[in-house]
């Protein structure tokens, strides 16, 4: 059951939760984008000491680099805290897809990291969720983990890594951070149509866990 919230403060809601999960120790995936950076910085007052950290997506750049997703919750998050967190598993997005794709794999293999505490997730212009665009393969791996995505469906223009629709639905909780007027088509086709095809709909629709959509009034304009 998706339950959709239309709240003024998207990113104060968001980072209470986060920081939640984090002070009892759990797992959370980390969305990249602009939409989640203000949750983050709210969230640097937490206490991550003993949380697990994950990342949903990566572009396939050098951790430092502008576009990375890395860089940016390292920036708004990581050097914010007093303490850091007891692990953070980076997708090395410097290497090559496939490799990177597999890396990490293993790392969620190795770590029993499944089922995660709590999965943030955006949604795209054209609805794509992670780094699973629609109309493109990887949105239908069902074997894997982790896949390599060579053509990103939007920009930035480079290859990505991205949990597969398994691993994402799989999370115990999962939540979705949407802010703008230009999310609020993607919205109704992905939350307010029944049987949606789209990137977010299919996670949404088969999650096994809680599933929650924070909205602002614009991306909400059209439900």
């Amino acid at each position: 059951m998706t339950e959709l919230k239309v709240i003024e403060d998207v990113a104060a809601e968001a980072a209470a939760r986060i920081s939640a999960v984090a002070e009892a120790g759990g797992s959370v995936v980390l969305a990249g984008g602009s939409t989640p950076k203000k949750a983050y910085e709210l969230a640097s007052a937490a206490d991550w000491s003993t949380a697990k950290v994950w990342f949903g997506d990566e572009r396939c750049v050098p951790p430092d680099d502008e576009r990375s997703n890395f860089r940016m919750a390292k920036e708004a998050l990581f050097d914010r805290l007093a303490a850091p967190p007891a692990a953070i598993f980076r997708m090395p997005g410097e290497l090559a897809p496939e490799e990177a794709a597999h890396q990490y794999a293993a790392d969620i293999f190795e770590h029993d990291a499944e089922p995660f505490d709590l999965l943030l997730l955006g949604i795209g212009s054209d609805a794509h969720t992670a780094s699973l665009f629609p109309g493109k393969p990887e949105i239908s791996q069902r074997n894997l983990l982790v896949t390599a995505v060579p053509e990103a469906g939007l920009e930035p223009f480079v290859p990505r890594v991205s949990l597969t629709v398994p691993a994402l639905v799989r999370a115990k909780e999962i939540l979705f951070l949407i802010t703008g007027e230009s999310k609020a088509g993607p919205v109704k086709a992905s939350f307010a149509t029944e049987h949606s095809m789209t990137p977010a709909g299919i996670v949404a629709r088969k999650a096994r866990g809680r599933v929650t959509v924070l909205l602002d009034a614009a991306a909400a304009a059209e439900l």
